[in-house]
């Protein structure tokens, strides 16, 4: 089994494919009027107009209800792209080193998702523990 997409169902299609354009630095490839995908590094994040859901999937899928789910990319600079958002970014926890060693931002999608932006630090870079 490959892991391929995810699907975002969005009541604004073109709101969200500038946001993600704006963070990924990828164009979108418009498949439908509708729907379009990221196609991006190890997977590929897809946009889909509510009635398009409401036509073919019997509605499964209500815009903008994630509410558990984060969506993450890896960057090489947590603090670059924040830069690069500017005020497209609604802040829910700036750049922080985690537990684990990566420096995370986390951030909500113009329909509220969750979207971490993180960089996996070397050994080097991590903080000593006492």
């Amino acid at each position: 089994m490959k892991f391929a997409s995810v699907r975002l169902v969005t009541l604004d299609v073109e709101r969200l494919i500038a946001f993600y354009a704006q963070l990924s630095g990828v164009a979108a490839v418009g498949l439908a009027d509708g729907f379009a995908e990221f196609r991006l590094p190890g997977a590929t994040l897809a946009i889909s107009a509510q009635q398009l859901i409401q036509r073919f999937n019997a509605g499964a899928a209500p815009a903008a209800a994630n509410r558990s789910a984060i969506l993450e990319f890896e960057v090489d600079d947590v603090d670059r792209v924040l830069s690069l958002l500017g005020s497209a970014a609604v802040i829910v926890q700036e750049p922080t080193l985690m537990p684990w060693g990566n420096r995370s931002l986390l951030l909500r999608d113009p329909d509220g998702s969750l979207v971490n932006i993180f960089s996996r630090l070397r050994a080097f870079e991590l903080p000593r523990l006492p």
